[in-house]
């Protein structure tokens, strides 16, 4: 079983962000916590979980490194009795407030992996993206998480600006190979309504071949590709777990979970939630809304997609793909050789 937790209090707001998260509620944190903890009460009898079946936390936002150990404590009390013996628990962290004290309180909880919104290793690019913290900030954050005693570290890395180039870019990877880091995830800037971009009316490059070009420098860096944008000498369970299609918790405001056939959305606004943390609205998933799912989720990583599932006709466009080496498959499952088509493969099979 995973289970998500999502933190929706931020350092500030960057100029892309489209999450569910405030840079002016931070009165509530506490109260947050109290709510977290009467939902997380409510899905462990919903899920049935028992002891040691939890096999992966990911904390997330928002930004959770706002948030102090101490409220995290209780979170942690509550939920440790479930813990697989190798559980993974990852959290999020910005630089700027990911402080020494921090990442060794959180790591004496049981946290396990740190994920770092870095971004960018070039101050002008974290300026123009309204990042809050700096080039040398972030790397110091890492050093001393490594130092601290946190094996797994993750950064993100976001591509496709208009101030990238090359040059840029290759500078970043360089920078980041060299950190104490075993995990990558990047991300091609996307504008969505509501953020400053959209506003301003920003735009991405949408430059595919300089897109290519950065992916397969990732990889020649030392980070082996096994998922349309994550890339690592540590493969993250917690998004596995996702792309093998289990079911997980979520937990907190603007919080997913997913059982069998249905999805659980609880209240995106903080009070709302902290007022009512039972609340959830039910998206009932049909078995052909599954079944694509299921498609999309495996060709877009080194899941890969059981064949078993597809009927005859799909089966025959598989073998199509197979013949002009579009994918490969082995032991009954195939495999995408190219994820950037993932979804037009999919969509082929399925069409």
């Amino acid at each position: 079983m995973l289970l998500y937790l999502h933190i929706p209090f931020c350092d500030s707001k960057c100029f892309y962000c489209s999450f569910n998260s405030y840079v002016d509620k931070f009165e509530y944190k506490r109260d947050y916590i109290k709510a977290v903890l009467k939902q997380l009460d409510f899905e462990i009898k919903k899920y049935n979980i028992k002891e040691g079946s939890l096999k992966t936390i990911f904390i997330g936002g928002g930004t959770p490194s706002t948030i102090a150990p101490e409220l995290y404590e209780i979170f942690f009390d509550k939920v440790s009795k479930y813990f697989d013996k190798d559980i993974e628990i990852t959290i999020e962290a910005n630089p700027n407030s990911a402080s020494p004290s921090w990442i060794r309180e959180v790591k004496e909880l049981g946290v396990n992996r740190i994920s770092f919104g870095v971004q960018s290793f070039n101050d002008k690019k974290l300026k123009y993206l309204g990042r809050s913290h700096s080039a040398k900030s972030a790397i110091k954050a890492i050093e001393n998480a490594h130092i601290l005693g946190i094996k797994n570290i993750s950064l993100d890395l976001i591509f496709d600006t208009k101030v990238d180039d090359k040059k840029l870019l290759q500078s970043d990877i360089n920078i980041a190979k060299n950190l104490p880091i075993n995990h990558i995830s990047s991300y091609s800037l996307t504008i969505e309504k509501g953020t400053k971009f959209y506003d301003t009316k920003q735009n991405p490059k949408d430059d595919i071949d300089e897109e290519i070009w950065f992916y397969k420098e990732i990889e020649n860096g030392g980070f082996p590709r096994y998922e349309v944008s994550n890339f690592g000498k540590y493969i993250c369970k917690h998004n596995v777990g996702y792309w093998e299609h289990r079911e997980y918790i979520g937990i907190g405001a603007g919080a997913v979970g997913f059982k069998k056939d249905k999805r659980f959305y609880t209240h995106k606004d903080i009070e709302k939630y902290i007022n009512d943390p039972l609340y959830q609205h039910i998206e009932h998933i049909s078995k052909s809304e599954l079944k694509e799912e299921k498609v999309l989720l495996a060709l877009r990583s080194f899941v890969g997609l059981d064949r078993e599932i597809l009927n005859e006709k799909e089966n025959s466009k598989v073998d199509i793909l197979i013949n002009e080496k579009k994918v490969v498959q082995k032991d009954g499952k195939i495999y995408n050789l190219e994820y950037l088509l993932s979804d037009e493969i999919a969509l082929f099979i399925l069409g």
